[in-house]
């Protein structure tokens, strides 16, 4: 059954709340990609037209984060991203983490350890309070695990004037909730949760103090100045902005990132907010669960995950409870038939 939303069409968006996981592409997505899966079937593909995506998806990321489009990298994963951001700090930093923080955010760090690099974890609500006491703070924007919303306001004031460097994964947050990062000096986020695009993209910013520090050990054609006159030879010859550090583009994953990611920035970002965090607090208020602006629920009732299968409601466990979380494409019905089978638990 198909649902409108917001202008788009969602096949399979009825009793879907796993969009922390992966997005639902829109149906305009889908033709696109058959349409150049045929293309690349009978060998009239053309390579040179998936340049156009990468640029459409570059300015759209950095609109719905609030970061300037010079500042952004092109990556395949944010672990990927955030390696070569690692890689750049000076040996014996001091790096503090979230405690319980998705990997992908932190082991780049924690890799760094030959290196004399420590990383420390905390607590979410502690962070603010000890981050300009560190060389680096790392954090999701939003935890994937329960749905914890940092402080950014307080943590920007935290590190105001200081040295501290700042890396936000915004990869739980972008696509629904309303960002305006321009003080950060790294994000990070994969394409393929609330921004609906194909898995194989990541998209990173940096600010100047950052991206000089920083070396390309990627470096391949697409990151030259002219990508299509950087394809053979010597010398290096990368573009001047942070464009330098991007990867190679992976084709139908830009291709759905270029459609999904200009039309989300397109859209009323109060509005959207404003409709997937309504839903979440519903279900808080009716689970009596602490409140929480967030689109992700954790729900720590014991059995819920089946009672959910078997409600036809597709979520996901993470930290030892059911995840849910609500997106532009799902309604009050997805939300009465969450709360009908979790049943006497309410």
């Amino acid at each position: 059954m198909t649902r409108a939303a917001f202008g788009a069409e969602f096949a399979g968006a009825e009793g879907f709340l796993n969009s922390a996981t992966y997005g639902l592409p829109p149906q305009f997505l889908v033709d696109a990609l058959r349409t150049h899966i045929d293309e690349w079937q009978s060998g009239t593909l053309d390579a040179a037209s998936f340049g156009e995506p990468v640029s459409r998806a570059r300015a759209a990321y950095a609109a719905l984060t609030g970061v300037k489009t010079g500042s952004v990298v092109l990556a395949g994963s944010t672990s990927a991203a955030l390696g070569l951001v690692a890689a750049s700090i000076a040996d014996g930093s001091r790096v503090v983490v979230v405690s319980g923080e998705f990997t992908s955010t932190t082991f780049p760090f924690a890799a760094q350890a030959a290196r004399g690099v420590t990383v420390t974890e905390v607590e979410p609500a502690a962070l603010p309070a000890v981050a300009a006491e560190y060389d680096v703070v790392v954090a999701g924007l939003v935890q994937s695990a329960d749905g914890t919303v940092l402080d950014t306001d307080t943590l920007r004031d935290a590190v105001a004037g200081t040295e501290t460097r700042t890396v936000i994964d915004v990869t739980q947050a972008v696509g629904w909730k309303r960002l305006e990062l321009g003080w950060v000096d790294v994000t990070v986020a994969s394409a393929y949760k609330w921004l609906l695009a194909p898995r194989g993209t990541a998209w990173m910013s940096l600010s100047d103090r950052v991206a000089a520090r920083m070396t390309p050990h990627a470096a391949n054609w697409w990151a030259g100045e002219e990508p299509w006159d950087a394809i053979y030879g010597l010398p290096l010859r990368l573009a001047d902005e942070a464009r330098r550090f991007d990867v190679s583009p992976a084709w139908f994953a830009v291709l759905g990132a270029g459609l999904t990611m200009p039309w989300l920035a397109s859209l009323d970002p109060a509005a959207v907010e404003s409709h997937a965090v309504g839903l979440a607090n519903r279900l808080r208020h009716e689970l009596e669960l602490p409140p929480n602006n967030s689109a992700i629920v954790s729900i720590p009732i014991a059995g819920a995950q089946d009672r959910l299968r078997q409600a036809g409601i597709r979520a996901a466990v993470r930290a030892g409870a059911v995840r849910v979380g609500f997106h532009l494409y799902n309604t009050e019905d997805d939300l009465d038939r969450l709360l009908s089978a979790v049943g006497d638990n309410r």
